[in-house]
């Protein structure tokens, strides 16, 4: 359950990341964190103790088995969330060589 409280307090603090900083890099590396928490969640959502690993054979005897499809979803959300990133991180990237900063507040301000 500890593990459980943890990966939410990770998540609120990219939540928190997100919503206070004015830093475009601190933003992304925030979204980052947020994601990395919900992958986090899914892989603790499919543990079990003492399971196997999901590969059947004829001699297997029946046991406990770690379900295969949110490891499989994590794999996805990683690469979804490399493209994002990339895709943030290029966006910050033009918008210093436009404004030559990286605070929101003063993008605002020179919108033009």
């Amino acid at each position: 359950m500890i593990l459980y409280i943890l990966c939410f307090i990770l998540l609120l603090v990219g939540l928190y990341g997100v919503l206070t900083k004015k830093d475009l890099i601190k933003i992304i590396l925030s979204l980052s964190i947020m994601g990395y928490a919900a992958n986090l969640f899914l892989i603790l959502f499919a543990y079990k103790n003492d399971a196997i690993f999901p590969i059947l054979s004829e001699s297997a005897v029946q046991e406990a088995m770690v379900d295969p499809l949110p490891q499989a979803l994590v794999l996805t959300s990683i690469v979804i969330e490399l493209g994002i990133t990339a895709m943030l991180v290029a966006l910050a990237v033009r918008l210093y060589q436009k404004y030559k900063t990286f605070d929101i507040t003063k993008i605002r301000s020179l919108s033009g």
